[in-house]
């Protein structure tokens, strides 16, 4: 694979004027790889990243995406390592630089297993099995110990009860918490002992110069409680706990300094903060804690140590990104890469090197890793070649002002054939959360595969609405308390935005979303039935009251949703549902759900497919995804998702009928194809 350099607003600028040869399809879409992890060595003289490969849903067999393994040396020249089908992830590389460490589940491995392989090359060897899952790791400084994160082996009387068929489960009782344990490395046999800590434990990572592990630890097992009950401490190896850091809400990535006396963290204002994204600088010995970027106008999304005192972090500002540096003594920070240069997702830096890794993504591009040399950003891989010869749309952000008054912004991409003057049917698509962004980079998925689109005549809005993060902890907190209020308020000005400016059919709107962006969906064929012509709901939410009952967040969506409970608003909550707005639907609406959600039940799919199917007045269809939780995970299933989503619009916003669309996908006449493809070749 060629090695790839230069700067990224050359790139930007090549993509923009370049006249590509074709659009993508759709399978091309759904089968595009990009680089999901990355690390560097304690020397800096080697990356390490992870590069998800997904299947080809028409000649192999349904599964997860292939996870691969690649190294980078300092000239940039990629090297493949572990490569082929299978997963591999957690990447670490040894204390002294010698050894690549990664989890995988391979050859007999009834659980994924921790291993190693030389940088210099050679067979990968395994270090260690557990009775349960290896999820997490980490490697003390010195090379001398491992921490792994695993759940216990199941009891071998249990799995006899369930051959006889005592599968009974007590709901949210018989929960099983995740362990720490600890090994020496240089102990024969290799043995790993568990460590008594009292919770969940969700990450580990070894001080720099002690015997300490810094663990995020939740009071159970359950997801409610990783999102708002977790804390980082320090334990020593026995299990004690030498300190405790009392921060309130969600929490993401946490980092100690390299001489252990500071912990730098990803944290939220307070309990009822949406999302982690506030940087707070914590003294280990006195566990005191301070903000280092107050009212920082954006959200942090990962952090790296410098040095002692210099921490690197990354910030999503609206729609684009920033890498910035700030002295954890003085509090004064600085840009490295500024806002516009492509979107920055994650950071790798050891202590004191010269040189960062990032990963980056643009919207010529997904994700790949990057490297920064003072204030030179060099793109290292390309995954996908052939995108140099696909057509590339124009892309932008939009602002425009809400009938309240709000600053509002979003990422417009026009179609292909773009001729100014002439209006578009618009499929807008919205995120979820509401505590998430859209940025203006790679947004081509399966449920939103925007250069097809575009090939196709369509022109696409991401609204990044009120309670979208990116712009600072008041404007993620303007939704609470207003389900499906202001925020939706938010689309239809977007769209009549859009429509005023010349850009759009007024009747030809389309929208789409997954979770909050479901929800939206769903709000827009029913309560909003007049402004939108075609609706395809994703995991969305129909029934406020019903979904508190039936979610895994509940305690979240009271915190930072909500700001109340279903019994002190019972006709509130129904009445902001869309099910109570079911009988004044117009908007044909497709609706489809992984059938194992337990973020948002698929009974809230069904509740609005019966309500609006009894009413009879409307075109709907309800697809269930078999294996498939909160978002499609699997190629095919992906593949079949997007289909749908594009014949549903194109059959209602382009061709203007009236009836269902036929539900027949040619799945089967293209797996004969690829069959006879392979055949042939």
């Amino acid at each position: 694979m060629r090695n790839l350099t230069g700067s990224i607003t050359l790139l930007l600028a090549f993509a923009c004027t370049a006249v590509a040869a074709k659009p993508i399809t759709l399978e091309q879409t759904v089968g595009i790889q990009h680089v999901t992890q990355l690390v560097v060595s304690n020397d800096g003289n080697y990356t390490a990243f992870i590069r998800n490969r997904p299947r080809n849903p028409y000649s192999e067999n349904d599964g997860s995406s292939h996870h691969e393994l690649f190294l980078l040396d300092k000239n940039g020249n990629e090297t493949p390592f572990v490569t082929g089908d299978g997963r591999v992830g957690n990447i670490k590389f040894s204390a002294d630089n010698t050894q690549l460490y990664f989890t995988a589940k391979r050859g007999d491995d009834k659980f994924t297993s921790l291993y190693r392989i030389a940088v210099s090359g050679g067979e990968a060897q395994k270090v260690l099995s557990l009775p349960n899952n290896i999820s997490s790791y980490d490697i003390s400084a010195d090379g001398n110990y491992l921490a792994l994160l695993a759940r216990p082996a199941e009891a071998k009387q249990q799995a006899e009860l369930k051959k006889k068929g005592f599968k009974a489960e007590v709901y949210e009782e018989d929960l099983i918490n995740t362990q720490l344990w600890l090994a020496q490395l240089q102990q024969r046999p290799l043995k790993a002992d568990t460590v008594p800590i009292d919770g969940n434990v969700l990450s580990v990572a070894f001080a720099p110069k002690q015997q300490q592990l810094l663990v995020r630890v939740a009071p159970t097992a359950l997801i409610d409680d990783n999102y708002m009950a977790s804390q980082y401490q320090l334990v020593d190896f026995s299990g004690k706990v030498q300190q405790r850091f009392a921060t309130v809400g969600k929490l993401d990535k946490a980092e100690l300094s390299p001489d252990g006396s500071k912990l730098a963290l990803i944290g939220s204002e307070d309990i009822h903060d949406p999302s982690a994204g506030r940087l707070i600088l914590a003294d280990v010995k006195s566990a005191s804690l301070s903000e280092l970027l107050p009212n920082y106008a954006g959200h942090v999304q990962d952090i790296a140590w410098r040095s002692n005192n210099e921490l690197l972090y990354v910030g999503h500002i609206g729609t684009e990104a920033e890498l910035g540096v700030v002295n954890a003594r003085s509090g004064k920070a600085s840009q490295l890469v500024k806002p516009g240069s492509g979107i920055i997702t994650r950071v790798a830096q050891p202590a004191n090197a010269k040189h960062s890794a990032l990963l980056v993504n643009t919207a010529a591009h997904p994700t790949e890793v990057y490297r920064l040399s003072g204030n030179k950003l060099n793109r290292q891989t390309n995954s996908n070649p052939w995108l140099a010869d696909i057509s590339m749309p124009k892309q932008e952000t939009i602002r425009h002002t809400a009938n309240d008054g709000v600053e509002l912004e979003g990422i417009l991409v026009y179609p292909l054939d773009y001729q100014q003057g002439q209006r578009y049917p618009l499929i807008m698509v919205v995120h979820g959360g509401p505590e998430a962004h859209m940025s203006n980079g790679w947004l081509d998925r399966y449920a939103s595969p925007v250069k097809l689109a575009a090939s196709e005549g369509y022109m696409q809005f991401f609204p990044n609405y009120r309670g979208s993060t990116g712009r600072g902890v008041a404007f993620s907190k303007l939704g609470q308390n207003d389900y499906a209020g202001k925020e939706f308020d938010d689309l239809v000005d977007a769209k009549n935005y859009l429509v005023a400016q010349g850009l759009v059919d007024a009747a030809k709107v389309g929208i789409t979303g997954g979770s909050y962006g479901g929800y939206a969906s769903a709000w827009a064929a029913t309560k909003q039935t007049e402004h939108f012509a075609a609706s395809v709901m994703f995991v969305g939410i129909s029934n406020n009251l019903s979904k508190f009952g039936t979610t895994d967040i509940a305690n979240e969506m009271h915190l930072v949703h909500a700001r109340s409970y279903p019994w002190q608003k019972w006709q509130w909550y129904l009445e902001r549902s869309p099910i109570y707005h079911a009988e004044q639907a117009k908007t044909p609406i497709l609706i489809m759900h992984g059938k194992e959600d337990t973020r948002v039940h698929p009974s809230q799919s069904m509740e609005l497919y019966r309500y609006l199917k009894t009413h009879g007045k409307v075109p709907v269809r309800l697809v269930l995804y078999p294996g498939e939780g909160h978002g499609n995970q699997k190629a095919a299933a992906q593949l079949d998702y997007g289909m749908r989503l594009m014949r549903w619009m194109d059959h209602f916003l382009k061709q203007g009928n009236k009836d269902l669309p036929p539900h027949e996908l040619p799945h089967a006449d293209n797996i004969k194809a690829a069959t006879k493809e392979k055949d042939a070749a």
